[in-house]
């Protein structure tokens, strides 16, 4: 069977567009994180508890929640603070202090060449990320990729989701967003559980191996796959996309 044309990309962004070590990120992350916390006065201990738990009720609730809301309900169910207090001074560290963890980034030429081709050649774009962050630390990551995050019709973030991958109601929702069916969108990512999963639905996907995560032992030989390189190489032979004008809800979808 002949691929549908396309009418969306998603792209994956740590180890895809962003050329990261995701574990050494998330090292540095946390430690600037934790000494954010203990310059402010609260426990770093009660605060990475906290944290956790709310990491680990966004990747398993099914509730209809928001990340966010599930994250801070979680959080401060832990942490005896007054949240009209430390969520403006959350909000403080990831518009100042986060982007400091990014500032010795090198980016991948071939990921902003390739945004840059896709767009010229009409694709709408969605920033198809792991939706656990703030949408400010998520363009902070897009800008480190050497990218400008307005190209992104939606980008995922723990505000406007209400699932991470790899389970299928995170790609739902993103299709729900567009009007799209699977079949008309192509899914480009680094990790074969994560990004992969949207195959279920019937989606295609283009896997980038430059940052590869394949810890299921998927047999690549299976799915588009290529360098980033290769990636910019097979996108110029791509046809121009027929919808232009399409429009993506940015917030939460019901």
């Amino acid at each position: 069977m002949n691929q549908a044309p396309y009418k969306a990309v998603f792209i994956d962004l740590d180890g895809t567009l962003l050329p990261i070590d995701t574990s050494a990120f998330m090292s540095k992350y946390r430690r600037a994180l934790s000494s954010f916390v203990a310059s402010h006065g609260l426990d770093v201990d009660v605060f990475t508890k906290g944290l956790y738990l709310g990491i680990n009720e966004m990747a398993t609730h099914e509730d209809g929640r928001s990340n966010a809301d599930t994250f801070w309900d979680a959080f401060f169910g832990v942490v005896p603070e007054d949240p009209e207090v430390w969520k403006p001074l959350f909000e403080s560290f990831y518009q100042n202090e986060f982007n400091e963890i990014g500032r010795d980034m090198v980016s991948n030429p071939y990921a902003a060449q390739s945004i840059s081709i896709l767009r010229k050649k009409g694709y709408p774009l969605v920033l198809a990320t792991m939706p656990m962050f703030p949408l400010q630390a998520v363009k902070w990551r897009i800008e480190w990729a050497g990218v400008d995050p307005q190209v992104f019709s939606r980008i995922s973030s723990f505000e406007n989701s209400t699932s991470v991958k790899p389970k299928l109601v995170y790609f739902e929702e993103l299709l729900r967003a567009g009007g799209l069916t699977p079949e008309e969108v192509l899914m480009v990512g680094n990790n074969t559980d994560d990004d992969l999963a949207c195959l279920q639905l019937g989606m295609d996907a283009y896997l980038i191996t430059d940052f590869l995560i394949n810890d299921n032992d998927f047999d690549l030989s299976t799915v588009k796959h290529g360098s980033y390189a290769d990636f910019v190489a097979w996108v110029k032979g791509l046809a121009p996309c027929e919808n232009l004008s399409h429009q993506f809800e940015t917030g939460l979808v019901g």
